[in-house]
């Protein structure tokens, strides 16, 4: 078993944003490899968001996106617990450009494409994980302008 240090903790800490100690649980069960840290931390998480899901998302923040050539415009609601989350404020921005971007149907449409090569569920469910609150993607709305600006004011 590789000997588990704290450089190699704050490393896996780093990569994963997971607490101290469940990083040190996780580098202790998979006896210091890495990656496989990485999958127990995974699943882990993924079982934390399914204990979370039955938990009421009435909280959570607006936010909007206007695209670089200010022809597309995002409004978007995402419900956590409370909504003082410095990382959920940054998830609920990430979300907005995303809809900019792919032009979803709606939040299952939304949910399904890829955001930095994950599905949105998947980003969300990691969310859940690191926050350690429920969160939800209520709605969206998405406007675009073929020959004005798109302006965002909240």
């Amino acid at each position: 078993m590789a000997q588990i240090t704290a450089a190699i903790v704050k490393e896996l800490r780093e990569r994963t944003g997971a607490g101290m100690m469940d990083c040190k649980k996780a580098l202790v069960a998979t006896e210091g490899d890495m990656e496989k840290a990485i999958d127990f931390l995974r699943e882990k998480g993924l079982s934390q968001a399914a204990k979370k899901a039955g938990r009421v998302a009435a909280e959570g923040a607006v936010a909007s996106y206007i695209s670089a050539d200010e022809k597309v415009g995002v409004i978007v609601e995402v419900n956590c617990e409370t909504d003082f989350v410095e990382n959920f404020q940054a998830l609920a921005k990430a979300i907005a450009e995303q809809v900019a971007v792919s032009n979803p149907a709606d939040v299952d449409a939304l949910l399904a494409s890829e955001m930095d090569g994950k599905a949105v569920k998947d980003v969300v469910t990691e969310a859940i994980a690191k926050i350690g609150e429920n969160i939800s993607v209520r709605r969206f709305a998405r406007f675009e302008s073929a020959e004005g600006k798109v302006y965002s004011y909240i």
